[in-house]
């Protein structure tokens, strides 16, 4: 064997499409080489080969040098000769119009005899062209050339940061800048998206395989003296049974006797391969086409690609100039292209057009009919495939499709845009034995392999014993049967369904003969079609088979050491190294490696990037990046931003990783200066702009959007800018940013127009005031004013100030404006009509912002609403006239107790005021509705307050009472002493009303005849609770101005002293001009007012009605059941200490003390304490029974300071979100998860106490008091103090430091405490809530601020909420609803929960008019 490092010769690969041409490089001879001297048996010396890469190879695979194997003798091998590149001579003139086919259309098409379909001595030897021709153009498929004045396509950029970098021609400054302008791009007609040769190398086949060339070094003969006849014509009906031939592994001799004319000659042999450009492939048991050339003249297309509207083939012109990107000969200044830029054509090229032409087997033809009829593809009904004979092969394929006979097998075309170096490429061609019969057949033999062998052997035998048979018929003339079922057969081959079909395809036949299964070889006369089709099928063959084997015993040499040799006759030559080098892809010529192991996974992931770039990952280098990226702006401009896109991608990755080429970053920067973008930039100006199905417009944004359209959502949002004073300017410039981009992806030239007009020139709210003259303060009368005077003034100037004024009134959202600048006349003030479907307001009475609250979240509540609407129609004159006797009475409770004839009668009155305003919200067209005084009176006045007042006055209203007032509800209730961080509410929940208490909650505001309006949204109330009617709050502050802190809340600086109530009541004189509000009453005794009033005027009091008050609205919307558990200090000891009640609940409480904590945390707060009970610490534990449809959690923000004896309001931020799992407190829940999560939130209470206590101490932060100190002693030492060392402000500062480290330690510890304590209930989502509604408090103090409440858009918007304020209601995002409310005076202090899936809250219920005018 040669050397590994001799270099190693090639068969030549002939050129097709071209003239006879001069080589580049000498020859042995410039006669052709006839074809039975085409395998010479001396070896001339080849031109050596390109210095190897010590790293050579695909992108996929490392490179070995191509082996010669399987050779006799390395000193006998036969000539050949080494392919090389020829560039052809150009004509001088560069104008003349190529010719797709000459005129002589003899040359080119079918009047080829039968002899032809097979090649001549000439094409092989590499004298044929494409068909002779002598044209130089591109055919009908050549690229327009430049018409435009303006335009150059050779119009090359000047020396830029680029250019000095990387070596390309073509590009085009106009062009590049118009990249998105389809008119540019058309007047340029580029070829599209192209790859670089080392893609192209792994496209021309799998990068997985190999291919070779294979070369026949001697034939079969029979043995010496053996008598071998000639072959007998046997017809096709008839054959004669002989002795089995069993397959000799023994070589025969390398030359054939003369006496032997029908065995195959040399010449047969060699022209067995499908065409001289072949290359087998023995993966795929198949052939490749591949042939490459440096010329402006390309093979001849297929008409069919010419029809269609493929892209448009690189320009002819610039084509010429340059014969080989890769060639130094052509380039005496240097390249100008860093290497070759190609383009693919899917199927443009007729392989019956080639030189010699490439057609179809006449067994593949008769397979293809045979197996278009297994399929049912539609033909002659009478055709019947096993009797079809070669000879109407032809016209059977004829009768498949009109027309596509005329053309064979359509090759790929791949064309440099840059040089006149083109390839043509096929598919693979499929060797007689498809590849799925010999995986099948390798399958089987490696699984079972005969006795005493391995599996790779029995694979050879398997395949020598085909190889056997072949020659057997073909050199020996051994016309004999195969016996099947002899032993030696069996041993080697077998006999399965695959095994026959192989045989089939070989064309031999199984014949039953003496009840004995044997193979009829096939006839090979060269006297008959079927024969000569037959012969040509053997020897493709045994040239296929003989390649296979000879490869599969290279790659497992090892296993056939001790096994006789067989003779194969055949070479493989590896061509990998050729076509690369040929193409330019060779490793000496782009170099692998340029990324190193650990950045080459980095990057791994953005292979589509590199793919598209038209580069491979392992052949990455800054300089090929950046042509690669140039190169498909320049032949694809619009997929500028795509490439772009791929651009950034990598150099961000590469960057991250801090291996970035400092070219590459040149390269970014200087398209971001031209204003280059991203595919994801596109999505980001279509939500700048407003598109998006939650954003502005409401509307996505795809391509069927018109421009007219986008125009105005782009103006639209520099409008909204304008509105913007905080972020205004920003919003401009991203607006025109995002509008440009959006006009440049859509190709629009109106667009840009837009664009270009508007980016600078569009006025702008400062110009618009500066133009008029005006400062920005003044109101509409007079801006309208100033403007008709300066028309006046300079009516010049009309259109400018028009401009201007139109501004100024999208500013101000002026109405006024609008119409003044639509007809010229001022039309006054206007208010501005509300939208039909958003909620409607409420107006004030006066101190009455909570009660609005109130009234509106009733009325989102769909059951709520729909049991109070009927209520409209009551009847309230019969009301006194109906009686109810204490039989009546007994027989109905509410809140667990008796009612009397008067508060039915007052709360009938309540529901109906109620249901009025109910229906005024729902049709009023006004953007708020007005309560009526009596409603408001009855929903903050008790009708205990109520009896008390007449009381006062020295006279009541007894006859409608009765002793059921005084009746309580079942049994007594315990009695337990809260501590001091617990709420004010019962054990039981319920909240004492004889009892004095401390204000805990925000209070109602006090009289309305004697109190202020509401001042700045605020109300305004006393400090102090008094038995009294307070004292005119108006005439207390006339000596003191109102202060305003920094939230904007209103209080008095000055507050008359508290005065201790008088034991006697004073008679108030009766106003009818007021309402008596003179009773003060925190919110939360405000709603148990209303709800206690819906809930008795819907009681029925017919005989049918059992009293029972299951079925009540209230009860079944707002109550739930809880367990109490109260546990003595002895409760381990006697069972007598435990005392445990089931109690109903309309909400629950979450005492709000500490930052930092969320709603789990003030709800485990509620569920678990230490209470005082009989004198002792009690443990008071809570469970849920039941859960109401909506749960309301009110948040306990007033305390009470013990050392000041005042309450004052907690601001603490308490977190919660959307949605609430009750599971944890339920009292099914997990009893195990229930003792761990107790465990962790012990632990956490007592973290949060001590950081609490460390944080703020009693009256400082102990590290604050550190520091002080410290400072103290140190002015103290400055003053010369004696006894003041150094140790002990040491001591301060380390006791400081540890203090601090402690809170950190603590904090985090917290939040470890947290996870842990989610994770435990993480999988427990079964008693799930949604938030609803948000009740605000705005205000520092608990006695004064001003109340509204958020509602969410149910059920049709969720992520929407609307913000109620008085008469004021406006759309929110969720984000406003949830946000952390630290260092704010406004704080949630209700929470309502709706229970997923209840279907319980309608927000807006509003009547469509338009409903009626549809019908």
């Amino acid at each position: 064997m040669d050397p590994p490092d001799t270099p190693r010769a090639r068969r030549p690969l002939p050129t097709p499409g071209a003239p006879p041409q001069t080589p580049s490089t000498p020859l042995l001879s410039h006669s052709p080489v006839p074809a039975a001297s085409f395998y010479a048996s001396q070896k001339p010396q080849p031109p050596p080969l390109p210095s190897r890469h010590r790293n050579p190879g695909s992108s996929h695979t490392a490179f070995v040098p191509p082996p010669r194997y399987d050779s006799p003798s390395s000193n006998n091998s036969p000539g050949f000769r080494e392919p090389e590149l020829v560039v052809e001579d150009i004509p001088d003139d560069d104008d003349m119009v190529p010719d797709l086919i000459p005129q002589d259309t003899v040359n080119w098409n079918s009047n080829i005899p039968d002899e032809a379909r097979h090649w001549s001595s000439e094409a092989w030897t590499g004298t044929g062209d494409w068909q002779n021709t002598t044209t130089s153009g591109w055919g009908e498929r050549s690229t327009n050339t430049n018409n435009g004045a303006d335009f150059d396509p050779i119009d090359y950029l000047g020396s830029g940061p680029m250019d000095l970098d990387v070596a390309i021609d073509g590009r085009n400054r106009f062009e590049e800048a118009n990249w998105w302008n389809p008119d540019v791009r058309g007047k340029f007609c580029r070829p599209g998206s192209g790859v670089l040769a080392p893609v192209l190398a792994e496209e021309l086949h799998d990068p997985h395989h190999s291919l070779f060339s294979v070369n026949v070094t001697s034939l079969p003969i029979a043995p010496v003296g053996q008598h071998v006849p000639p072959t007998p014509s046997i017809p096709k009906d008839q054959s004669s049974p002989g002795p089995s031939i069993a397959p000799s592994s023994s070589p025969p001799h390398s030359q054939h006797p003369p006496n032997d004319p029908s065995a195959p000659s040399e010449d047969e042999v060699r022209t067995s391969v499908p065409h001289p450009n072949a290359y087998y492939c023995p993966k795929d048991n198949g052939w490749v086409i591949l042939s490459w050339k440096s010329s402006s003249v390309t093979p001849p297309l297929a008409q069919s690609y010419i029809k269609s509207s493929s892209p448009p083939l690189p320009e002819q012109t610039r084509r010429r100039r340059t014969g080989s990107c890769i060639d130094d000969g052509d380039h005496p200044f240097g390249k100008t292209n860093k290497t070759h830029h190609f383009h693919k054509y899917d199927k443009a090229v007729d392989s019956h057009k080639l030189t010699p032409p490439l057609r179809q087997d006449e067994w593949q033809s008769l397979e293809s009919v045979k197996q278009k009829r297994r399929v049912g593809t539609i033909m002659k009904a009478d055709l019947n495939i096993n009797a079809i004979n070669v000879d109407d092969v032809e016209l059977l394929t004829e009768n498949d499709s009109e027309g596509a006979a005329e053309e064979g097998k359509l090759l790929d075309l791949y064309v440099c845009c840059q040089c006149s170096f083109y390839c043509v490429a096929s598919g693979v061609i499929p060797g007689v034995i498809p590849r799925k019969h010999i995986e099948e057949l390798v399958r089987d033999k490696k699984g079972h392999p005969p006795l005493g062998k391995t599996g790779e052997q029995a694979i050879t035998l398997a395949f020598e014993t085909f190889l056997t048979a072949i020659e057997n018929k073909l050199w020996k003339g051994n016309n004999r049967m195969i016996k099947v079922m002899s032993s030696g057969f069996q041993s080697k081959v077998g006999w399965n369904p695959n095994i026959k079909r192989i045989f089939e395809l070989l064309g031999f036949a199984e014949e039953v003969v003496e009840r004995d299964s044997t193979l009829k070889p096939p006839i090979t006369d060269s006297s008959t079609q079927l024969g000569k089709q037959n012969r040509r099928k053997l020897l493709r063959a045994w040239l296929e088979i003989s390649a296979w084997l000879t490869d599969f015993k290279r790659l497992n040499a090892s296993h056939f050491k001790d096994m006789k040799e067989y003779k194969l006759y055949v070479q493989l030559d590896s061509a990998r190294e050729m076509y690369q080098t040929a193409i330019g892809a060779h490793p000496d010529q782009i170099p692998r490696g340029g990324l190193p192991d650990g950045m080459l996974e980095v990057v791994r992931p953005l292979e589509v990037a590199f793919r598209g770039l038209g580069l491979t990952l392992t052949t990455f280098s800054g300089d090929l990046l950046v042509f690669a990226y140039l190169a498909q702006c320049r032949c694809d401009p619009a997929g500028t931003p795509k490439y772009f896109t791929y651009l950034a991608t990598i150099v961000k990755q590469l960057h991250a990783y801090g291996d970035c080429p400092s070219q590459l970053q040149d390269l970014l920067a200087f398209e971001q200066s031209r204003e280059r973008f991203t595919l994801e930039d596109v999505s980001t100006a279509a939500v700048t702009l407003g598109f998006g199905a939650e954003n502005v417009l409401r509307v996505e944004y795809d391509d069927e959007i018109p421009d007219e359209f986008v125009e105005n959502a782009w103006k639209d949002c520099v409008k909204r800018s304008w509105r913007d004073f905080e972020h205004g300017s920003e919003t401009h410039r991203l607006s025109n940013d995002a509008f440009n981009i959006l006009a440049e992806t859509r190709g629009s030239v109106r667009l840009k127009r837009a664009w270009e007009m508007g980016k600078e020139k569009f006025m702008n709210p400062d110009r618009a005031y500066s133009t008029l003259e005006i400062p920005k303060d003044v109101d509409d009368y007079m801006l309208i004013t100033v403007y008709n005077m300066r028309i006046e003034e300079t009516p010049m100037q009309l259109e400018k100030m028009r401009e201007a004024m139109i501004v100024i009134a999208e500013v101000r959202d002026s109405e006024r404006l609008r119409q003044f600048m639509s007809s010229g006349l001022d039309p006054g003030d206007i208010v501005a009509p509300t939208r039909p479907d958003l909620p409607r307001g409420l107006n004030q009475l006066g101190n009455t912002c909570y009660l609005n609250s109130l009234l509106q979240y009733f009325y989102t509540i769909k059951d709520l609403r729909e049991a109070v609407l009927p209520m409209s129609k009551l009847d309230l004159k019969t009301l006194d006239d109906e009686k109810l006797t204490d039989e009546n009475l007994k027989r109905h409770r509410v809140g667990g107790r008796l009612v009397t004839r008067r508060e039915i009668t007052r709360s009938r009155k309540f529901i109906n005021q109620l249901a009025e305003l109910f229906f005024n919200l729902e049709y009023c067209d006004a953007a708020a509705v007005t309560p009526t005084v009596e409603l408001a009176k009855l929903a903050l006045i008790t009708s205990r307050d109520e009896e008390e007042d007449e009381v006062d006055k020295g006279g009541t209203d007894s006859s409608n009472d009765t002793d059921a007032t005084l009746v309580d509800d079942g049994p007594s209730r315990m009695v337990v002493m809260q501590s001091p961080g617990r709420s004010s509410s019962s054990v039981l929940g319920k909240r004492p009303r004889d009892l004095d208490r401390q204000r805990n909650e925000m209070e109602v505001d006090s009289p309305l005849s004697q109190s202020p309006k509401e001042r700045d949204g605020f109300v305004v109330v006393p400090s102090q609770r008094d038995t009294r009617s307070p004292e005119p709050i108006a005439e207390a502050s006339s000596s003191k101005a109102p202060l305003v802190d920094q939230d904007g809340d209103t209080n008095m600086a000055v507050a008359p002293a508290a005065q201790k109530p008088v034991s006697v009541r004073k008679r108030v004189e009766a106003n009818d001009s007021t309402m008596m509000f003179g009773k003060q009453h925190d919110v939360a005794e405000c709603m148990d007012n209303c709800m206690f009033q819906i809930e008795t005027a819907l009681l029925k009091f017919d005989d049918i009605s059992d009293g029972s008050d299951k079925t009540s609205v209230v009860k079944s919307l707002f109550y739930g059941k809880i367990r109490q558990r109260l546990t003595g200090a002895d409760a381990q000891h006697s069972r007598s200490s435990i005392h445990e009640k089931e109690d109903l609940f309309s909400h629950l409480p979450v005492n709000v003390t500490n930052d930092g904590v969320d709603i789990y945390d003030g709800l485990s707060g509620y569920f678990d304490d230490v209470v005082e009970f009989e004198g002792r610490k009690a443990r008071m534990e809570v469970t849920l029974v039941d859960l109401p449809p909506v749960l309301q959690i009110q948040l306990q923000r007033v305390q009470f300071n013990r050392e000041t004896l005042q309450p004052y309001k907690s601001q603490a931020y308490v977190k919660f979100g959307e949605n609430l799992y009750m599971d944890r407190f339920m009292d099914t829940a997990d009893p195990s998860k229930k003792v761990k999560s107790k465990a962790i939130q012990s632990e956490l209470n007592s973290c949060r106490d001590r950081v609490r206590l460390l944080v703020e101490g009693k009256d400082l932060p102990f590290a604050s008091s550190l520091e002080q100190t410290r400072r103290f002693l140190l002015g103290l030492r400055a003053d010369t103090l004696p006894g003041i060392d150094d140790d002990v402000i040491q001591q301060l500062d380390e006791e400081k430091i540890r203090i601090n480290a402690e809170i950190d330690s603590l904090r985090a510890r917290i939040e470890v405490l947290k996870n842990q304590l989610e994770v435990i209930w993480a999988d427990c989502t079964e008693a799930a809530y949604e938030l609803t509604s948000v009740f605000i408090h705005r205000g520092s103090s608990p006695s004064w601020g001003h109340y509204f409440f958020y509602s969410r858009h149910l059920p049709g918007s969720p992520d929407s909420w609307f913000k109620y304020n008085d008469s004021d209601v406006t759309v929110v995002s969720k984000d406003e609803v949830l946000a952390d409310t630290t260092g704010s005076t406004a704080n949630p202090y209700l929470l309502v929960f709706a229970r997923k899936g209840s279907d319980v809250v309608d927000t807006v219920k509003r009547f469509d008019s338009t409903m009626l005018d549809s019908q």
